[in-house]
């Protein structure tokens, strides 16, 4: 399996620049307790690597908790014939360590 680790630099530098879609695979009440703003829920529970939206010209990049299910996520993806390889290290825990700022509810 190929993956790229991204660190929290490079997903806040393409959350702002509008370059990644930042899909989180926590289920949805983890979600709704608190996400990164910015990231769209898409619970691994339920993963259809078909299902996953149209990123229009942007990086799809996984995120989860601490970076354990991206991980499956990528694998179910590529097993689907995606080409899709990059997620975030950390992920929200490594968010949350830094400071940032999240977002709660159903709000992306």
């Amino acid at each position: 399996m190929s993956v790229v680790d991204l660190d929290i630099e490079e997903i806040k530098r393409g959350l702002a620049d509008g370059s990644i879609l930042l899909v989180d695979v926590r289920e949805t009440e983890e979600y709704q307790a608190g996400h990164i703003p910015g990231s769209i829920s898409f619970p691994l529970s339920t993963f259809d690597p078909h299902a996953l939206p149209e990123a229009q010209g942007q990086r799809l990049v996984f995120s989860c908790n601490s970076g354990g299910r991206t991980l499956k996520a990528l694998a179910a993806s590529q097993a689907a014939g995606l080409d899709l390889h990059e997620h975030y290290k950390g992920s929200y825990k490594d968010w949350v360590a830094r400071g940032e700022a999240v977002n709660t509810g159903d709000e992306p």
